[in-house]
Protein backbone atom coordinates (compact mmCIF):
# COMPACT_ATOMS: atom_id res chain seq x y z
CA UNK A 1 0.00 0.00 0.00
CA UNK A 2 1.73 3.44 -1.11
CA UNK A 3 1.70 6.44 1.79
CA UNK A 4 -1.09 7.97 -0.33
CA UNK A 5 -3.30 5.32 0.48
CA UNK A 6 -2.25 4.45 4.18
CA UNK A 7 -3.03 8.91 4.53
CA UNK A 8 -6.38 8.48 2.65
CA UNK A 9 -7.15 5.53 4.78
CA UNK A 10 -5.71 6.70 8.17
CA UNK A 11 -7.94 9.97 7.40
CA UNK A 12 -11.27 8.03 6.78
CA UNK A 13 -10.27 6.03 10.26
CA UNK A 14 -10.43 8.83 12.30
CA UNK A 15 -13.86 10.44 10.57
CA UNK A 16 -15.15 7.23 11.32
CA UNK A 17 -13.82 7.58 15.09
CA UNK A 18 -15.11 11.16 15.34
CA UNK A 19 -18.43 9.91 13.87
CA UNK A 20 -19.08 7.15 16.50
CA UNK A 21 -17.94 8.87 19.11
CA UNK A 22 -20.40 12.18 18.42
CA UNK A 23 -22.86 9.58 17.43
CA UNK A 24 -22.04 7.92 21.43
CA UNK A 25 -22.30 11.24 23.02
CA UNK A 26 -25.68 11.95 21.44
CA UNK A 27 -27.12 8.41 22.89
CA UNK A 28 -25.28 7.91 26.02
CA UNK A 29 -25.87 12.47 27.39
CA UNK A 30 -29.92 12.41 27.74
CA UNK A 31 -29.48 9.58 29.73
CA UNK A 32 -26.87 10.82 31.97
CA UNK A 33 -28.75 13.94 31.89
CA UNK A 34 -32.29 11.92 32.99
CA UNK A 35 -29.91 9.97 35.92
CA UNK A 36 -28.50 13.36 37.31
CA UNK A 37 -32.01 15.18 37.43
CA UNK A 38 -34.06 12.71 38.95
CA UNK A 39 -31.51 13.72 42.21
CA UNK A 40 -32.77 16.95 42.01
CA UNK A 41 -36.07 18.82 43.62
CA UNK A 42 -38.20 20.26 40.85
CA UNK A 43 -37.05 23.77 41.60
CA UNK A 44 -33.35 23.01 40.80
CA UNK A 45 -34.57 21.42 37.40
CA UNK A 46 -36.32 24.60 36.34
CA UNK A 47 -33.80 26.91 37.17
CA UNK A 48 -30.87 24.81 36.48
CA UNK A 49 -31.43 22.11 33.78
CA UNK A 50 -28.25 20.82 33.16
CA UNK A 51 -26.25 21.70 36.33
CA UNK A 52 -25.30 18.94 38.20
CA UNK A 53 -27.28 18.55 41.43
CA UNK A 54 -26.08 20.51 44.10
CA UNK A 55 -27.72 18.93 47.31
CA UNK A 56 -28.52 15.06 45.61
CA UNK A 57 -31.79 14.09 47.24
CA UNK A 58 -33.59 10.76 47.43
CA UNK A 59 -37.01 12.21 47.57
CA UNK A 60 -38.00 11.60 43.83
CA UNK A 61 -37.58 8.40 44.05
CA UNK A 62 -39.26 8.01 47.74
CA UNK A 63 -42.35 9.24 45.94
CA UNK A 64 -42.24 7.79 42.79
CA UNK A 65 -42.66 4.39 44.77
CA UNK A 66 -45.12 5.68 46.64
CA UNK A 67 -47.60 7.73 44.60
CA UNK A 68 -46.86 5.85 41.48
CA UNK A 69 -47.29 1.82 42.53
CA UNK A 70 -44.04 1.14 41.19
CA UNK A 71 -43.08 -1.81 42.96
CA UNK A 72 -46.07 -3.95 41.68
CA UNK A 73 -45.62 -2.36 38.57
CA UNK A 74 -42.21 -4.23 38.21
CA UNK A 75 -43.13 -6.87 39.43
CA UNK A 76 -45.75 -7.11 37.04
CA UNK A 77 -43.26 -6.65 34.08
CA UNK A 78 -40.78 -8.75 35.48
CA UNK A 79 -43.87 -11.64 35.73
CA UNK A 80 -45.10 -10.69 31.43
CA UNK A 81 -41.70 -10.26 29.86
CA UNK A 82 -39.98 -13.65 31.83
CA UNK A 83 -43.22 -16.10 31.53
CA UNK A 84 -43.77 -14.61 27.59
CA UNK A 85 -39.95 -15.11 27.00
CA UNK A 86 -39.76 -18.30 28.42
CA UNK A 87 -42.82 -19.62 26.28
CA UNK A 88 -41.84 -17.78 23.32
CA UNK A 89 -38.09 -19.43 23.12
CA UNK A 90 -39.76 -22.78 23.82
CA UNK A 91 -42.23 -22.88 21.23
CA UNK A 92 -39.73 -21.06 18.74
CA UNK A 93 -37.09 -23.58 19.50
CA UNK A 94 -39.42 -26.83 18.98
CA UNK A 95 -40.91 -25.08 15.98
CA UNK A 96 -37.66 -24.69 14.33
CA UNK A 97 -36.56 -28.02 15.11
CA UNK A 98 -40.07 -29.17 13.26
CA UNK A 99 -39.49 -27.04 10.40
CA UNK A 100 -36.16 -27.85 9.02
CA UNK A 101 -35.89 -31.56 10.47
CA UNK A 102 -39.03 -33.43 10.23
CA UNK A 103 -39.06 -33.56 6.05
CA UNK A 104 -42.47 -32.65 5.90
CA UNK A 105 -43.01 -30.71 2.21
CA UNK A 106 -45.00 -28.10 4.09
CA UNK A 107 -42.38 -26.35 6.39
CA UNK A 108 -41.73 -24.35 3.82
CA UNK A 109 -45.69 -22.87 4.06
CA UNK A 110 -45.93 -22.97 7.94
CA UNK A 111 -42.37 -21.10 7.49
CA UNK A 112 -43.87 -18.25 5.28
CA UNK A 113 -46.89 -17.84 7.37
CA UNK A 114 -44.92 -17.58 10.67
CA UNK A 115 -42.35 -14.67 9.07
CA UNK A 116 -45.05 -12.97 7.35
CA UNK A 117 -46.14 -11.99 11.40
CA UNK A 118 -43.22 -9.96 11.45
CA UNK A 119 -44.93 -7.41 8.81
CA UNK A 120 -48.21 -7.15 11.39
CA UNK A 121 -48.07 -4.46 13.63
CA UNK A 122 -49.84 -4.11 17.19
CA UNK A 123 -51.22 -0.87 16.41
CA UNK A 124 -53.02 -2.45 13.55
CA UNK A 125 -54.80 -5.19 15.39
CA UNK A 126 -55.16 -4.04 19.00
CA UNK A 127 -58.93 -3.18 18.37
CA UNK A 128 -60.08 -6.18 17.12
CA UNK A 129 -57.50 -8.05 20.28
CA UNK A 130 -59.39 -6.06 22.80
CA UNK A 131 -63.06 -6.92 21.45
CA UNK A 132 -61.52 -10.59 21.49
CA UNK A 133 -60.41 -10.42 24.64
CA UNK A 134 -63.22 -8.36 26.39
CA UNK A 135 -65.81 -11.32 24.43
CA UNK A 136 -63.92 -14.31 25.80
CA UNK A 137 -63.15 -12.96 29.30
CA UNK A 138 -59.55 -12.33 28.93
CA UNK A 139 -59.62 -8.47 29.59
CA UNK A 140 -57.58 -7.23 32.46
CA UNK A 141 -56.09 -10.56 33.26
CA UNK A 142 -52.50 -11.71 33.01
CA UNK A 143 -52.71 -14.39 30.60
CA UNK A 144 -54.56 -11.87 28.49
CA UNK A 145 -51.08 -9.82 28.21
CA UNK A 146 -48.63 -12.77 28.29
CA UNK A 147 -50.84 -14.61 25.08
CA UNK A 148 -50.27 -11.74 22.76
CA UNK A 149 -46.97 -10.65 23.91
CA UNK A 150 -46.00 -14.67 22.89
CA UNK A 151 -47.96 -14.15 19.35
CA UNK A 152 -45.94 -10.78 18.57
CA UNK A 153 -42.86 -12.64 19.68
CA UNK A 154 -42.90 -16.08 18.13
CA UNK A 155 -42.41 -14.64 14.03
CA UNK A 156 -38.90 -13.24 14.64
CA UNK A 157 -37.74 -16.22 17.34
CA UNK A 158 -39.09 -18.72 14.24
CA UNK A 159 -37.08 -16.53 12.08
CA UNK A 160 -33.90 -17.10 14.44
CA UNK A 161 -34.89 -20.58 15.68
CA UNK A 162 -35.29 -22.20 12.20
CA UNK A 163 -31.69 -20.72 10.40
CA UNK A 164 -29.67 -22.04 13.79
CA UNK A 165 -30.77 -25.53 13.53
CA UNK A 166 -31.12 -25.60 10.01
CA UNK A 167 -27.42 -25.76 10.20
CA UNK A 168 -27.33 -28.69 13.01
CA UNK A 169 -25.96 -32.09 10.91
CA UNK A 170 -28.89 -34.27 10.02
CA UNK A 171 -26.31 -37.22 11.16
CA UNK A 172 -26.36 -35.97 15.12
CA UNK A 173 -29.91 -37.24 14.89
CA UNK A 174 -30.12 -39.89 12.66
CA UNK A 175 -27.47 -41.60 15.24
CA UNK A 176 -30.31 -40.71 18.20
CA UNK A 177 -32.52 -42.48 16.04
CA UNK A 178 -30.37 -45.66 15.37
CA UNK A 179 -30.18 -45.59 19.40
CA UNK A 180 -33.54 -45.52 19.68
CA UNK A 181 -34.71 -41.97 20.88
CA UNK A 182 -37.92 -39.81 19.82
CA UNK A 183 -38.02 -36.85 18.81
CA UNK A 184 -38.90 -35.66 22.38
CA UNK A 185 -35.57 -36.83 23.66
CA UNK A 186 -33.88 -36.03 20.76
CA UNK A 187 -35.41 -32.36 21.31
CA UNK A 188 -34.23 -32.02 24.93
CA UNK A 189 -31.53 -33.83 24.85
CA UNK A 190 -29.86 -32.57 21.77
CA UNK A 191 -31.64 -29.77 20.05
CA UNK A 192 -31.83 -27.62 23.71
CA UNK A 193 -28.32 -28.37 24.32
CA UNK A 194 -26.97 -27.35 21.01
CA UNK A 195 -29.07 -24.10 20.46
CA UNK A 196 -27.61 -22.29 23.32
CA UNK A 197 -26.38 -19.00 21.73
CA UNK A 198 -29.54 -18.48 19.70
CA UNK A 199 -31.88 -19.77 22.72
CA UNK A 200 -29.56 -16.61 24.39
CA UNK A 201 -30.45 -14.22 21.58
CA UNK A 202 -34.05 -14.56 21.23
CA UNK A 203 -34.16 -14.85 25.50
CA UNK A 204 -32.65 -11.71 25.32
CA UNK A 205 -34.57 -9.89 22.74
CA UNK A 206 -37.86 -11.04 23.31
CA UNK A 207 -37.19 -9.97 27.20
CA UNK A 208 -36.07 -6.53 26.39
CA UNK A 209 -39.69 -6.21 23.60
CA UNK A 210 -41.83 -7.19 26.48
CA UNK A 211 -40.08 -5.06 28.91
CA UNK A 212 -40.41 -1.87 26.88
CA UNK A 213 -44.23 -2.86 25.63
CA UNK A 214 -46.75 0.00 26.23
CA UNK A 215 -50.12 -0.13 24.15
CA UNK A 216 -51.13 -3.76 24.66
CA UNK A 217 -51.28 -3.26 28.26
CA UNK A 218 -52.42 0.09 28.26
CA UNK A 219 -55.64 -1.06 26.15
CA UNK A 220 -55.97 -4.57 27.27
CA UNK A 221 -55.45 -4.00 31.65
CA UNK A 222 -57.62 -1.57 33.42
CA UNK A 223 -56.69 -2.24 37.24
CA UNK A 224 -53.33 -0.73 38.82
CA UNK A 225 -52.51 -3.95 39.82
CA UNK A 226 -52.10 -5.14 36.33
CA UNK A 227 -50.08 -2.31 34.77
CA UNK A 228 -46.49 -2.92 34.02
CA UNK A 229 -43.82 -0.74 34.69
CA UNK A 230 -43.96 1.46 31.17
CA UNK A 231 -47.66 2.38 31.69
CA UNK A 232 -46.88 3.29 35.67
CA UNK A 233 -44.12 5.56 34.42
CA UNK A 234 -46.64 6.86 31.80
CA UNK A 235 -48.69 8.00 34.53
CA UNK A 236 -46.76 10.44 35.82
CA UNK A 237 -46.96 12.26 32.84
CA UNK A 238 -50.58 12.53 33.73
CA UNK A 239 -51.43 13.27 37.28
CA UNK A 240 -48.26 14.52 38.16
CA UNK A 241 -46.94 16.09 34.88
CA UNK A 242 -45.30 19.24 36.33
CA UNK A 243 -42.97 17.52 38.44
CA UNK A 244 -40.35 16.30 36.43
CA UNK A 245 -37.79 15.10 39.21
CA UNK A 246 -40.52 12.17 39.91
CA UNK A 247 -40.48 11.35 35.74
CA UNK A 248 -37.01 11.10 35.92
CA UNK A 249 -36.92 9.04 38.62
CA UNK A 250 -39.66 6.60 37.32
CA UNK A 251 -37.85 6.61 33.95
CA UNK A 252 -34.64 5.23 35.59
CA UNK A 253 -36.29 2.95 37.63
CA UNK A 254 -37.19 1.61 34.63
CA UNK A 255 -34.30 1.86 32.12
CA UNK A 256 -31.72 0.55 34.53
CA UNK A 257 -32.65 -3.26 34.34
CA UNK A 258 -32.40 -2.83 30.94
CA UNK A 259 -28.94 -1.69 30.68
CA UNK A 260 -27.83 -4.29 33.06
CA UNK A 261 -29.08 -6.89 31.44
CA UNK A 262 -27.75 -5.63 27.69
CA UNK A 263 -24.32 -4.66 29.19
CA UNK A 264 -24.44 -8.54 30.96
CA UNK A 265 -26.17 -10.13 27.75
CA UNK A 266 -24.92 -8.42 24.78
CA UNK A 267 -21.83 -10.70 23.37
CA UNK A 268 -24.43 -13.91 23.87
CA UNK A 269 -27.09 -11.57 21.16
CA UNK A 270 -23.68 -10.80 19.04
CA UNK A 271 -22.82 -14.58 19.47
CA UNK A 272 -26.44 -15.83 18.40
CA UNK A 273 -26.67 -13.55 15.34
CA UNK A 274 -23.44 -14.43 13.91
CA UNK A 275 -23.50 -18.67 14.68
CA UNK A 276 -26.83 -18.22 13.18
CA UNK A 277 -25.77 -16.62 9.91
CA UNK A 278 -22.82 -18.76 9.59
CA UNK A 279 -24.91 -21.65 9.94
CA UNK A 280 -27.41 -20.75 7.62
Amino acid sequence: MSRRDQTINAKWTAISYIFLILFTLITIMPVVWMLYSSFKPMGEIMLHPLRLPKAPTLDNYRKAFQYGNLIVSFLNSVFYSATATVSTVFLALAGGFALTKFGYTSSKVYFSLFTLGLLITVNSVITPLFIMETKVGLYNTRLGVILPYIAFGLPMAILLSTSYVRGIPDALIEAAVIDGAGYIQIFFKIILIVSTPVLATMAILNFLGNWNEFLMVFTLTSGENMRSLPVAINSFAGRLNEDYGLQFAALVVGTIPMFVLYLVAHESVIKGFGEGALKE
